[in-house]
C-alpha cells in the first residue's frame, strides 16, 4: 500500500485571514495615498495570488507595486494573528490527516507570516514542510511549490499517494500540473462551479476532505 502525503493550502483552507488581508490592503492604500475605486470583493477575488499580482490587478502602477507590498507587510506582521481565525474543524482535519499521512503546507503566503500563524493555532508540529512564497520562483498556479515540497519529502510516485487540498483554482491547477490528486474545499474563496472545472473532488471543508481521502486509502 502506498504511503499518503497530504498538502494543505493555508488561506481559505485552514484559516480565515480575510479581515487581516482586506484591512491591510486599505491601510496601504491610505498610507500611500492611492484612491482605490474598488471594494472588498475586488480584493477577496484575488486572494491566493502573490501580493504584487494582487496590487497590479487592483490598479497600482508597476513602478509603485513594491512600495505597496512593503507597506502591506509592515502592517500585516503586526496584526496577522489577531485578525485571523482558524476555520471550523481545521485543527481536527490536520490532526486526523497526521494519523494516516505525512502532511505539509503549500502556500503563497511567506513563511515569515505562515509559521507564526501555524504556531498561534497550535498546528505547526503536524507539518513536515512549509513551503512559502520565498521558497519558489513561480508561485501557484505553477506546479513548482508542490514539486519543491514533494522533493523535500523524498517523493517517489511508486511509493506515495499525494493529495493537494485547496480552496481556489490556483491550488487545483498546480496539483493537476504536478500530476497529483486535487481536492477542493468550499470554505474559502473559490466558487463551487469554477472549482468543479478543475477537480471532481469537492468537500465542504478540510475535515470532510480528510475523511474523504481516508475513505479512499
Amino acid at each position: 500500500m502506498k504511503e499518503n502525503i497530504i498538502l494543505f493550502d493555508l488561506d481559505g483552507t485552514l484559516i480565515d485571514s480575510t479581515d487581516a488581508i482586506v484591512s491591510t490592503f486599505y491601510h496601504s492604500f491610505e498610507e500611500l495615498e492611492y484612491n482605490f475605486k474598488g471594494d472588498d470583493e475586488d480584493i477577496k477575488a484575488l486572494i491566493g495570488y502573490p501580493l504584487d499580482i494582487m496590487y497590479s490587478n487592483l490598479g497600482i502602477e508597476e513602478q509603485r507595486v513594491w512600495d505597496f507590498v512593503a507597506s502591506y507587510k509592515n502592517r500585516y506582521k503586526k496584526i496577522s494573528t489577531q485578525k485571523t481565525l482558524l476555520l471550523p474543524q481545521a485543527l481536527e482535519a490536520v490532526k486526523l490527516a497526521a494519523t494516516f499521512a505525512r502532511v505539509s503546507v503549500v502556500t503563497t503566503k511567506t513563511r515569515l507570516y505562515t509559521i507564526p500563524l501555524l504556531e498561534h493555532f497550535e498546528m505547526a508540529e503536524y507539518f513536515e514542510v512549509v513551503t512559502g512564497r520565498e521558497n519558489v520562483q513561480n508561485p501557484k498556479p505553477h506546479p513548482e511549490p508542490i514539486l519543491i515540497t514533494l522533493e523535500q519529502m523524498n517523493y517517489d510516485k511508486e511509493l506515495h499517494n499525494v493529495w493537494m487540498i485547496g480552496d481556489t483554482k490556483l491550488d487545483l491547477i498546480a496539483a493537476n500540473d504536478a500530476n497529483v490528486n486535487s481536492l477542493a474545499v468550499l470554505c474559502g474563496y473559490g466558487k463551487e462551479e469554477e472549482l468543479k472545472t478543475f477537480t471532481p473532488n469537492i468537500s465542504k471543508n478540510a475535515l470532510s476532505a480528510i475523511k474523504l481521502i481516508k475513505s479512499l486509502t
